[in-house]
């Protein structure tokens, strides 16, 4: 299944009634009702500008990604493969996730001819295999570009604060991974929200 175009998850709505009723996250949907999640449904793009921001803040990533792109134009394989070393890595991308960039571009057909439809166990395991693609990628491609709808990134150390801040008596990723059951089956959206707990401005990958 191969996804092209902008679209908001058709199951917003009712993970927001969900959310809401929540003692811990209801207070945040009702701040932060004014934007919905939503994916440009183009998996490539989502991976490379995921592995851009791995590890770095929210700025900083938006900033590199806008000169990545405006050096490569649209993000696709073929545009990316043009480029040189050098000139990816002059975006202030660092030389491993330059690596990574290239090689995915290289290998993109393997990369992208997969059913993203199927269970999210699934496509971890497929994504995962590529060089560049950890578990903490996987899920922002899973949750921003597939709009899988019940996924938690313990990696994520935003996600982890905002946690904290919600029940300062978690100590553990294992506490937080088990706290954050109780927004399933939207764990998704759950983390669409903690995400702006700590900035107000949608993250977008």
């Amino acid at each position: 299944m191969v996804y092209d175009s902008f679209r908001e998850p058709e199951w917003w709505d009712e993970a927001c009634q969900h959310l809401s009723k929540d003692k811990y996250l209801g207070e945040k949907v009702a701040i932060f009702d004014d934007v919905k999640m939503t994916s440009n449904g183009r998996v490539f793009e989502t991976i490379i500008r995921s592995i851009i921001g791995q590890q770095i803040s929210v700025a900083a990533a938006d900033s590199i990604w806008n000169r990545f792109t405006q050096l490569v134009g649209n993000v696709e394989p073929q545009e990316i493969l043009k480029q040189s070393f050098e000139s990816i890595a002059g975006c202030g991308i660092t030389r491993s996730k330059t690596s990574y960039i290239i090689g995915l571009a290289e290998k993109s057909t393997e990369l992208l001819e997969f059913d993203w439809s199927l269970d999210s166990d699934i496509v971890m395991k497929h994504l995962v295999k590529f060089r560049g693609i950890g578990p903490w990628t996987a899920e922002m491609v899973m949750m921003f570009s597939l709009l899988k709808p019940d996924l938690f990134s313990i990696g994520d150390i935003a996600l982890i604060r905002s946690c904290k801040e919600l029940n300062p008596r978690l100590e553990t990723k294992e506490e937080i991974v088990e706290f954050a059951k109780r927004w399933s089956p939207y764990r998704t959206a759950a983390c669409w929200f903690l995400w702006r707990m700590c900035d107000p401005e949608p993250v977008q990958y």
